[in-house]
């Protein structure tokens, strides 16, 4: 896409604009302590503000900045004394997984927008309930911040076609997708809108179906689902690839029978979308060390699974190189749809987590932790939050959430929430601050705001 500088540095200014949101809110956050810890009810009273009484050991929300800093990760803040603060556990994530960015891509008005902010929960009072950015009165001045960022963002391709680029939450820790605004937009201006939805069928396409559709109102007529030979070799069982250094030769020299094995990752992928009710179209993207056998296999499987397939030279060739594939697009659009939500409104939150996973991603049943019983608990007492849509956590490089179970997985979970093949890896857990809720989280309850 051109012009690439912007793009490259902040996607024209939207990044810096959710970061300085966030982040004022925090700065609100952590005045609001201080001004409670320091001074009495008049005093607060004299300044218009009531006490929120907020438990300083139960803030859920982190500064955000748009660097890799591990130093910045978990940090101690407050330290010089009380005219500086509280002394509390805090550190920084990255600016894409705040939950502003997917209020960003989920809005579908400004004053939808300006609503959204305010139900951001930044921390707990001393009796448990949650305080958000309305009740710091800062949601406001967070909106004010946003009014330009809420544009979408005109792009181009080297060729020439008009590019949509709006929010950026990347669907492993959040909801993976373009903005409503943007797909509403560009549904006026053209005949055909593709909205990119990150990470597989098993995250992106799953919150795309059912929460972005849900929210928006709209429904698709397609759904393409890209693969490349190399990464269904990797599925099927090939060597790791390590950044940096050559490809084993398993990918790079034709080998049917490990690309056979890989084949079951593709077509759980097509079962999802076929499970929605939407008509799948799997884009093999071919690269040159592919060959003729090898995307004729691709091209086999898929279409025995129930989708169109193409074979599709874009990567070499560009536009041109994608007609077969457009073509299968616009057949595919042309027929009948049943779309369907995995689960209704009004289903529990247990059973739609065990929807998702079971029917999505090959899990056996799912188990809980005690922690996990409390925050659901507390989500089926809320009236407002129990009609949420649910978006889980998960690894993107497995349908299960181990991300060295390649493949299609089945039959995963245990009775045992204490097994660590359950939990997941360390590094796979979202830390404080991520808007989601996830069933293992230790820190204590996390809701969507949307």
């Amino acid at each position: 896409m051109i012009p690439l500088a912007p793009f490259s540095l902040g996607l024209t200014g939207d990044i810096d604009k959710i970061a300085n949101a966030h982040n004022l809110a925090m700065v609100a956050l952590t005045s609001r302590i201080q001004h409670e810890a320091l001074n009495n009810d008049a005093f607060l009273e004299k300044r218009g503000l009531r006490r929120l009484d907020i438990d300083h050991r139960n803030v859920r929300l982190r500064w955000v900045m748009d660097f890799c800093a591990q130093s910045l990760r978990n940090i101690v803040i407050g330290l010089g004394g009380p005219r500086d603060g509280a002394m509390m556990e805090s550190g920084c994530d990255i600016t894409v997984s705040s939950e502003i960015m997917a209020i960003l891509a989920t809005a579908t008005s400004l004053a939808d927008l300006r609503a959204m902010l305010g139900r951001i929960v930044v921390a707990y009072d001393r009796q448990g309930n949650p305080v958000t950015t309305a009740d710091l009165e800062v949601d406001g001045a967070m909106a004010a911040w946003l009014v330009d960022a809420f544009n979408p963002n005109l792009m181009q391709s080297i060729s020439g076609a008009p590019v949509f680029v709006h929010a950026g939450p990347f669907a492993n820790i959040s909801i993976g997708q373009s903005s409503i605004v943007a797909d509403r937009l560009a549904l006026k201006l053209s005949n055909y809108h593709v909205t990119e939805s990150g990470f597989g069928a098993d995250i992106g396409f799953e919150k795309f179906w059912n929460i972005k559709c849900r929210m928006s109102g709209l429904r698709p007529h397609c759904a393409v689902i890209v693969a490349t030979v190399r990464a269904l070799k990797m599925h099927g069982g090939g060597p790791k690839v390590v950044p940096g250094r050559k490809l084993d030769a398993a990918y790079t020299e034709e080998n049917l029978p490990l690309l056979k094995k890989g084949l079951d990752n593709l077509v759980a992928h097509i079962a999802t979308v076929r499970r929605a009710g939407i008509n799948p179209v799997v884009c093999v993207n071919a690269f040159a060390a592919d060959t003729k056998n090898e995307l004729e296999l691709v091209r086999r499987f898929a279409e025995e699974a129930g989708a169109r397939a193409a074979i599709s030279h874009h990567w070499r060739y560009g536009g041109e190189g994608a007609q077969d594939l457009a073509d299968a697009v616009i057949d595919a659009c042309e027929d009948k749809t049943n779309f369907e939500f995995l689960y209704g409104d009004d289903l529990p939150v247990k059973e739609r987590i065990e929807k998702i996973a079971t029917e999505v991603y090959g899990a056996g049943g799912v188990s809980y932790t005690a922690d996990a019983e409390t925050k659901i608990k507390a989500v089926e007492n809320d009236e407002t939050m129990r009609s949420w849509p649910t978006c889980i956590v998960k690894t993107h490089l497995s349908l299960s959430h181990d991300p060295d179970k390649k493949g299609r997985p089945t039959g995963l979970g245990t009775t045992d929430p204490r097994r660590a093949d359950l939990r997941g890896r360390e590094d796979d857990r979202p830390r404080r601050g991520r808007y989601q809720t996830h069933a293992g989280d230790r820190f204590g309850p996390r809701v969507p705001a949307h």
